[in-house]
Parts: C-alpha cells; structure tokens; sequence
C-alpha cells in the first residue's frame, strides 16, 4: 500500500468516525458534569429527608453508578458499538448473581428499607422473631440486640422489616398490669382499697386524668378472687414499678390480713 493510499483510508477514517468520537466526547463531559450535578441534589434530598447516616453513602454510590452505566453505554453506542448483547450478557449475569444471593439481597433490601423507614432506632427496646433487647446497631445486613442478661442477638434485616414487631420505646409512658388474688372469703373492698393506695403512693406512678390506677375484680377463679390491677408509668420505670408493687403487695396483704391463696389438694383414704 502506498503513501496514498493510506493517507486517504486515513481521512476516510477521521471523516467517518471523527465526528462520531467528538460527539462521544463532548457527551461524555457533559454527562459526567450533569452526572455530578444530579448526584448532589440528590444528597441534598437524602438530608432533606433525614435519612440515617450510615445509609448515605451506598444510596449516593448506588446513584451515581447506574447513572454512570448509562452514560458509559450512551458512549459506547455512539461510536457505533453494538451494545443488545452485552446488555443481554449483562442482565443474565445479574439474574444468575441475584439468584446465588437471593438471601443475602432479601437481608440487604430489609437493611435499606429499616434504616430509611425507621421503624426503630439505636436504643430502642423491641421485641422481634422471637427475641426482646435493645438496640445496639443497625447493620446494612443485619440488626444487632443486647438482652437484658448482656447476651447479643443479630437478626437478619429480611425477616425483621418483613415480619411482625413490637417496639416498647416508641411512646413515652407504658401501662404496668398485673393480676392479684385473694381468697374467698377475705373482704374485696378492703382488697381494692388496700391496692389503690399501694398505687397512689409511689410516686412513679402517674396519676394524671386518663391515666389514674385502676383496680377490678377481673376473675372469680377456681381458689381464688382475682383483681385486674392496671397503672401508667414513664417507660423507664417500668420494671422498677412492676417489681416493687409486687413486693409491697405480698407484705401489705399479710399486715392486712388478706390472704393470697395457693393451690391446695385434699386426699382422701378410704379403709375397707
């Protein structure tokens, strides 16, 4: 081949691919620039919607990749690139990856979807797939709990944003309720009022309207009257309550001569 010849199959080149190529450049700086702009306002929004801090950064990596991928395949196919087969390719990958770590993914989706909806926070006391504690860290993949007996329990995130919870430390006070007997016979109005006063004495017991103590006979049992005992405390003190109204029930009956029954069997022998 001559001079000629490649100095024409060279500009042949440059006048067919030259303006696709600036094209894709100019393209791909710009892109890059809006890229950049969406990311922010995008991070601006996350803010905006207080989204937890641990979560921030992959949903911005998350954004700024796929927009990134884009832009990558608009590039590419400018510059007359066929791009259906590995799209093609590409997707079979990800189903086939999302097939391998179906678990993994469900865990990660629950993690996301807790930490941007925020059913419970660090701190918190719940009450989950069978397990109570309180919230020391939620994972992308998994939230972690401290029992009461200093155990750690962690929960995969799938299961925990899909199934049923109790969160005990979303409102500010817990009702404390408790079943009392006394047995037949013994004096049910004395009983009550012996009860409302334990009650109204502490002083962790609330008794503002709406939220009095309350005292009923719930259950004529079968060795015993039973009362439905119910009061409003602060939800920190609610164990510190529950324990010590059932201290001071059991010393107070006897100084009152209230009889807390148990049960009792009667054994008969016949002699032929």
């Amino acid at each position: 081949m001559d001079l000629d010849s490649i100095i024409e199959a060279v500009n042949k080149t440059v006048v067919t691919y030259g303006p696709k190529l600036i094209g894709a450049l100019v393209v791909w700086i710009i892109g890059g620039l809006i890229i950049k702009f969406l990311v922010k306002g995008f991070t601006k929004l996350l803010n905006k919607r207080k989204i937890d801090d641990s979560l921030k950064p992959f949903l911005k990596g998350i954004v700024s990749a796929l927009l990134k991928v884009m832009l990558v395949i608009s590039v590419l196919t400018m510059l007359g690139i066929e791009m259906t087969s590995f799209v093609a390719i590409l997707g079979a990958a990800g189903l086939a990856i999302g097939l391998a770590l179906s678990g993994t993914l469900q865990n990660f989706a629950g993690g996301v979807m807790l930490l941007i909806f925020k059913p419970f926070k660090n701190g918190d006391v719940i009450e989950a797939q069978g397990h109570t504690g309180l919230v020391s860290e939620i994972q992308i993949f998994n939230t972690i709990l401290k029992t009461p007996d200093n155990k750690t329990i962690i929960i995969p995130n799938g299961g925990l944003s899909n199934g049923s919870m109790t969160n005990y430390s979303t409102e500010g006070t817990r009702r404390v309720d408790w079943t009392f007997g006394i047995a037949y016979g013994d004096d049910t109005v004395k009983a009550k009022e012996v009860m409302m006063k334990l009650m109204t004495d502490n002083t962790k017991i609330l008794q503002t309207a709406g939220k009095e103590p309350f005292v009923a006979v719930s259950e004529l049992g079968d060795s015993s009257v039973n009362f439905a005992v119910r009061a409003w405390v602060n939800g920190p003190d609610y164990w510190d309550v529950f324990f010590t109204m059932n201290e001071k029930i059991y010393n107070t009956f006897s100084k009152e001569g209230l009889n807390i029954p148990y049960p009792t069997m009667d054994v008969n022998i016949h002699k032929k």
